[in-house]
């Protein structure tokens, strides 16, 4: 008789004895989908998922390590984790993610309420990792490495080291009418302030056939938008040698019943081309949003940041969105005092913003990352000048952001409604959680995921009041 392996053994213990685990999810929507994937695995093992970690036997926490703050907030979710282990309910906590693979060991060291620190390798036998720390045993902690080196530079050798087709192992977590869904993982860019492709590797595109099919399988579950997610969507399908493999899955996806809206994010400004911008301003359900990451507009700053553009490319690249899509969404993020940037490099970023009439508008300040090259940078800025900075660019973005809303006064809009009680929504323009949300007003009440044709009348700050048709 065959030995059983520990997966098997696992299965067959949980089968007799059922578990439960709360998975707690912090970070961007590519970490949504890392968690729902787990989800799936455990599910599909005998584990019983529950949403209060303060129910489940085990608190699993799928942390974030992008910037401080959220590496706050995950260990803060770490400890509150722990101190749920007197409830006699809640055995173990385990820290899995972005910031469990990134630091790893040194996590452990610095934070031993983790019963256990897990890094992406451990997802396929998740179970069995999760059995044996619940059955009393341990886990040597995940020792980091810079995935980057897993792969052949050229993106056009990966795909001859891509894996089969893996069975959809996916389990939702919630039942919004939104779901992400992830086209890809790794980046291949090298942004001077970022340590994103250290951890999560090199970019590898999925397979058009498996995202196909985990978009049927979406909007069955009843997902009618659609969220294309990846560090850099605007990548997908060089390692297939055919950069337009993205504008000739997007028309595929748009066929499948139930799908109302397809939203595609992080879209890298260097590599936006022709071809793609008309694909998302006139295939059939693809929102007309633009994820534009700009991060500056100072030509001097950009190339410190290993990054291309400057002011005039980029308010050059948004006019031709504007002339395809006059009502097209364009959101960006950009930094405040990142290292050596002067009065004036930032006098051309608010000019920059001024001109731009974006929608939406994250301010981060600048600060020093673990393992990347702007550590290593002189002429950095004063804290005190970043500081304040973020608060003058914070305020006119606010006054900018409002003065975008109010061109929109008079316009059409399709809202999905994401909250029955205060008829809470997004227009096409209007990105999930980050972007402002449209408000439908009237005697009609709409459910949760029901589409209202409305027409803009005021705005409230960033959002937008409409009436229905």
């Amino acid at each position: 008789m065959a030995q059983m392996t520990a997966t098997d053994q696992s299965a067959t213990l949980a089968k007799k004895q059922p578990r439960t685990v709360a998975v707690v999810t912090l970070g961007c929507a590519r970490n949504e989908v890392d968690s729902e994937e787990l989800a799936g695995r455990l599910s599909a093992d005998g584990w019983t998922l529950v949403s209060d970690p303060a129910l489940a036997e085990v608190a699993l926490v799928n942390t974030c390590g992008f910037i401080e703050s959220a590496k706050k907030d995950s260990v803060d979710a770490l400890l509150e984790a722990h101190s749920l282990k007197t409830n006699g309910i809640t055995k173990a906590v385990v820290a899995v993610g972005c910031m469990a693979e990134r630091y790893g060991n040194e996590l452990s060291d610095a934070l031993p309420e983790a019963d256990a620190i897990l890094g992406f390798d451990d997802y396929e036998d998740i179970s069995a990792r999760l059995q044996t720390i619940i059955s009393g045993g341990s886990i040597a902690a995940h020792k980091p490495k810079d995935r980057r080196a897993l792969l052949p530079i050229a993106p056009a050798d990966r795909q001859n080291l891509s894996q089969p087709s893996q069975t959809l192992s996916r389990k939702r977590l919630d039942s919004a009418p939104i779901a992400p869904l992830k086209i890809a993982s790794g980046c291949d860019r090298r942004c001077s302030f970022c340590a994103i492709p250290m951890f999560r590797g090199s970019f590898v595109s999925r397979r058009p056939t498996e995202i196909i099919e985990e978009a049927q399988w979406l909007a069955a579950e009843g997902v009618s938008e659609l969220f294309l997610v990846s560090e850099n969507t605007t990548s997908y399908g060089k390692d297939f040698k055919d950069m337009k493999v993205l504008e000739n899955m997007l028309p595929e996806i748009a066929k499948i019943p139930g799908v109302e809206r397809i939203r595609l994010s992080y879209l890298q400004p260097a590599e936006m081309r022709p071809s793609l911008i008309q694909a998302m301003v006139s295939v059939p359900k693809v929102v007309p949003y633009f994820d534009l990451s700009f991060q500056h507009a100072s030509a001097t700053v950009l190339r410190r940041m290993r990054r291309f553009g400057d002011t005039e490319s980029f308010l050059h690249l948004i006019t031709q969105i504007r002339a395809l899509s006059p009502q097209a969404g364009i959101r960006s993020n950009v930094i405040v005092g990142f290292p050596g940037e002067t009065q004036e490099e930032f006098d051309e970023l608010v000019d920059f913003l001024s001109r731009a009439r974006l929608d939406a508008i994250g301010v981060f300040g600048y600060s020093d990352e673990d393992k990347t090259e702007a550590l290593t940078l002189g002429d950095k800025v004063d804290q005190e000048v970043i500081n304040s900075r973020v608060e003058l660019l914070s305020k006119l973005v606010d006054e900018f952001l409002m003065q975008r809303a109010e061109e929109r006064i008079g316009e059409h809009v399709r809202v999905l409604i994401e909250d029955e009680d205060t008829q809470e929504g997004r227009a096409e323009h209007q990105g999930p959680e980050v972007d402002g949300s449209t408000f439908v007003t009237g005697r009609a009440k709409y459910k949760v995921g029901e589409y209202v044709d409305a027409v803009v009348t005021e705005v409230s700050g960033v959002d937008l009041i409409a009436v229905p048709l």
